[in-house]
């Protein structure tokens, strides 16, 4: 699509794409987002600590956006730092509650699971390791030694 024309001093909201090329190029000024606040992401860090479940996270690409933010454009993020040990708290206390709950999960000998909350980038940190040990608990269970093959379908 059309971008601009850009006014000096004016704030646009931009693709983080163009964002980051132009603060590359020393053109812009990059303004983070309004969940990027230290007392914001604490509130998120405590509230997804207290949680049993999964809590909603402030963007689908919180993690991804921090990233390039941070690498990119610090110098136009206060408190940087703390922003970047409150995501990574963050992530952390989710990726730990995923490990129990693929555990539980697996223990259980679940059929199905429901992964309200999570996002992308969440799931498929996991989505290897969860899709081998099912593959591993069928193969147990139909009492498939490893190496045979099953008479399924190959699709």
């Amino acid at each position: 699509g059309d971008l601009g024309p850009f006014n000096p001093g004016l704030p646009v909201e931009v693709p983080v794409w163009l964002a980051i090329n132009l603060k590359q190029r020393q053109k812009c000024r990059l303004i983070p987002p309004e969940w990027m606040d230290v007392g914001k992401l604490e509130e998120i860090r405590d509230q997804e600590r207290k949680a049993d479940t999964f809590t909603p996270m402030p963007s689908p690409y919180y993690m991804e956006l921090t990233k390039l933010l941070l690498n990119y454009a610090s110098d136009n993020i206060p408190r940087a730092d703390e922003i970047r040990t409150l995501v990574k708290d963050t992530w952390d206390t989710r990726m730990a509650k995923l490990r129990l709950s693929a555990d539980s999960f697996v223990r259980q000998q679940e059929a199905h699971a429901k992964l309200d909350n999570l996002t992308l980038m969440e799931i498929n940190t996991t989505g290897t390791f969860l899709t081998q040990a099912l593959d591993h608990m069928y193969k147990l269970r139909t009492n498939l030694q490893p190496g045979e093959s099953s008479h399924s379908q190959d699709f």
